[in-house]
């Protein structure tokens, strides 16, 4: 598998007891039988051209004879990164139609087509194959090509340039190259779930465009650049920009669902969300058999390996299993516009269905969550739960002297009575929208609040029996309590 700027693949061949000329005649015919567009012809060889597909935008195959060695070489155009083999195969397709050719032609018929071929070229004119190699700038401003925009990878370079700006920017203002700060995070618009509860639902598209690191912004543009170039040229430039926009969304809405404090930036999840696109679309007859298994093979690791790197922790896999599966279902949603391209409203229609489904998701997670209100009333609640706490223990402050019918009054009609009124408020706390980890807090809470009660009826029976039978009963539940009271330190 090639990779590289332009992947390309290249291979010499003896050119035994054939002349260059006779060479040349049998490998014009091997590039016919596969069906190559032949656009350049001079005595050292041909430029052709190979057949192009939806997913597949062809190579460049470039034969050049000099002396006995012939160079047959494929390389990729469309702005390629990686090519799945479709340049060696390209070569190796030819070897195989050449060996085919030359056992059909006889020497006579050779002879006489190699002829006609020396006939039809322009010995005056300059042989374009001759031009010496790309040269090391030419291949610089190649690379650079990749971030300037065009027709067919219009959304992806623009995407790749903002978000590196961005970047630029935060670092010229203050932000840490390696590590920004979260403070600095925040400030720029990182997704964050207690300032989304309080309206900052801008945050949801603005992280997408944010990175914690200059390795993490050049990890998600390498990944952006490779399935922008694929995927860009299939669904054109709407729907692409949509894909990126709308599944970035579903990854963070993914991330604040899930995560109560956790501050999420980066485009991982709007990337996971392209390649979820992609997925659909490799399940679809929409890209040939043959090139399908191979980027289902490829696609297929990269997602799994980065969910299973992410289960390290560190990562927001929330965004990127967001990303995914919002990917997923507008990929088959996109489908129908794809398979019915003289159909056009069919692309927009899908475009405007997607940002409705998506409106309506965001709508019901951010219900779903905590708002600052409800955080406010519980704060207000619970400061009486501390009082009535401080006037239920009060029980243990009774002096060795106190009349039995005291203690009794004490224990049962203030201390089990307090106790019993704490875990009322705590059942009233349920109603409210707040974060799972108080939720969990209170349950111990509850568990606190009947252990002091099993106690303190103990204690009753002690003091209204005058026995020390209980002593072991009370020591052990409150070695429950103290394990409880731990769990809050």
């Amino acid at each position: 598998m090639a990779i590289g700027i332009t992947p390309k693949h290249r291979e010499e061949i003896p050119l035994h007891e054939l002349t260059p000329l006779q060479f040349l005649t049998i490998a014009s015919h091997a590039a016919t039988r596969l069906n190559w567009t032949i656009h350049y012809q001079s005595a050292s060889g041909f430029i052709a051209q190979s057949t192009t597909s939806v997913i597949n935008s062809g190579s460049e195959i470039k034969l050049v004879i000099d002396g006995q060695t012939a160079t047959i070489s494929s390389e990729s155009t469309g702005g390629e990164m990686i090519d799945f083999n479709k340049n060696k195969k390209n070569v190796r397709a030819f070897l195989d139609a050449f060996a085919i050719a030359q056992s059909e032609i006889s020497p006579e018929e050779l002879s006489i087509k190699s002829q006609e071929l020396y006939d039809s070229f322009d010995l005056t004119a300059a042989d374009l194959l001759k031009i010496p190699a790309e040269s090391a700038g030419q291949k610089v401003k190649n690379f650079f090509s990749l971030f300037i925009p065009k027709k067919d990878f219009f959304f992806t370079p623009i995407l790749v340039d903002l978000n590196i700006l961005i970047f630029i920017i935060m670092v010229i203002c203050g932000a840490d190259f390696i590590s920004p700060s979260s403070e600095i995070l925040i400030n720029w618009g990182a997704n964050f779930r207690p300032l989304i509860s309080i309206g900052q639902y801008w945050r949801l598209i603005t992280n997408c465009f944010l990175h914690i690191g200059i390795l993490h912004l050049l990890f998600n543009m390498y990944a952006l650049l490779y399935v922008g170039v694929l995927l860009e040229p299939m669904l054109g430039k709407s729907k692409f920009i949509a894909a990126y926009l709308l599944t970035g969304i579903g990854a963070s809405l993914a991330s604040t669902w899930w995560h109560e404090q956790t501050i999420s930036a980066g485009a991982s999840g709007a990337i996971f969300g392209l390649y979820g696109v992609f997925l659909a679309l490799l399940t679809t007859d929409l890209i040939e058999k043959e090139t399908r298994k191979e980027l289902l093979t490829s696609i297929g690791i990269f997602v799994v390996y980065n969910l299973a790197y992410g289960m390290k922790g560190g990562i927001d896999n929330a965004a990127h299993i967001g990303g995914l599966v919002s990917g997923l279902v507008m990929g088959y949603a996109f489908t129908p516009s794809l398979t019915q391209p003289e159909r056009p409203s069919l692309g927009i229609i899908s475009i405007a269905t997607l940002c409705v489904v998506m409106l309506f998701s965001s709508f019901v997670v951010i219900k779903s969550i905590p708002n600052k209100e409800s955080l406010t009333e519980y704060d207000t609640r619970f400061k009486r739960f501390r009082v009535l706490e401080t006037m239920a223990l009060d029980v243990y402050s009774l002096k060795a002297d106190t009349k039995k019918e005291d203690a009794l009054y004490e224990i049962r009609d203030r201390g089990i009575y307090y106790w019993n009124e704490n875990i009322s408020l705590l059942d009233s706390l349920e109603q409210l929208n707040l974060p799972t980890m108080v939720r969990e807090r209170d349950k111990v809470l509850k568990e606190y609040c009947n252990l002091r009660i099993k106690a303190y009826e103990l204690m009753y029976k002690a003091v209204d029996e005058n026995t020390h039978k209980y002593d072991a009963d009370i020591a052990k539940i409150n070695k429950q309590i103290e394990s409880v009271l731990k769990s809050f330190e």
